[in-house]
């Protein structure tokens, strides 16, 4: 899982700056309008580093989905704004925040999001088709191989366990060699000891290619692989847990839980 020298650069100048992988200030996001508007998410100001694993936590309709997606650009906010890297998304026109989630983001959804009738290698290069860019294969090599799915690449999503439609999903993930990934759930359809280990490999990437991962997740096993977990209550930051452990998750989400009765 080898960085290219245009990412390596491209962080340098981020971390030489000052600044984040992510960044968001006075994030607000509103759905629809006058007595049926449901605010999603109250002027949130929060930033994630470069090369950390943070995941996003909070009780069901929290907004934590909300959040991610309006820090990977698939949705837009109401008010705020937000950065990758130095890149101020919240202007951008669809064209470019396309352009910008195609080259600089990665995603990993529960679900998998496989297409059905391409085989594994197909899956992984996708992205980098669209893009117009041509696969490095030694990087395909060396990602399949980390992943445990090397001697799967010929084969369709249906002829795959759901680890392994993971796995796949992961390296698609990483195979641009993304500024940021962006995980929704990743193992929420997967078994405990396959769940363990994707999120060991997430943390993999984060602790030996310096990848940054923002994750969200009910479960505080899961959350605890992070580095920093990032609390949400109905729409605002509620708490920060550095080095967290699923007892003290677990507590978080209790008073959370407690506060909102």
């Amino acid at each position: 899982m080898s960085v290219s020298v245009a990412t390596e650069k491209r962080r340098a100048g981020v971390l030489a700056a000052g600044g984040h992988a992510v960044t968001a200030s006075g994030l607000g996001k509103v759905y629809g309008t006058g007595a049926t508007a449901v605010r999603a998410l109250y002027e949130i100001d929060i930033a994630f580093e470069v090369g950390q694993f943070s995941a996003i936590m909070g009780p069901s309709g929290s907004g934590k989905s909300t959040l991610m997606h309006c820090l990977a650009g698939l949705d837009t906010a109401t008010v705020g704004r937000v950065w990758l890297g130095d890149t101020e998304l919240t202007h951008l026109d669809d064209t470019e925040l396309t352009l910008l989630r195609r080259n600089r983001v990665g995603f990993i959804f529960q679900s998998f999001n496989l297409i059905p009738t391409l085989t594994a290698r197909q899956n992984i290069e996708l992205p980098m088709d669209l893009a117009g860019r041509r696969p490095d294969p030694d990087r395909l090599a060396e990602l399949t191989t980390t992943l445990g799915v090397a001697d799967r690449l010929d084969h369709r999503p249906a002829e795959m366990s759901g680890g392994q439609q993971q796995r796949v999903a992961i390296a698609r993930a990483l195979m641009a060699d993304p500024d940021v990934v962006f995980a929704d759930e990743p193992t929420g359809n997967l078994d405990s000891r396959t769940g363990a280990q994707v999120l060991d490999l997430l943390r993999r990437s984060v602790r030996e290619f310096g990848q940054t991962v923002v994750m969200v997740t009910h479960d505080p096993v899961a959350a605890s692989y992070a580095d920093r977990v990032a609390m949400l209550s109905d729409g605002r930051l509620a708490g920060d847990l550095t080095d967290p452990t699923p007892d003290r998750i677990r507590a978080a989400l209790d008073r959370l839980w407690e506060c909102g009765q």
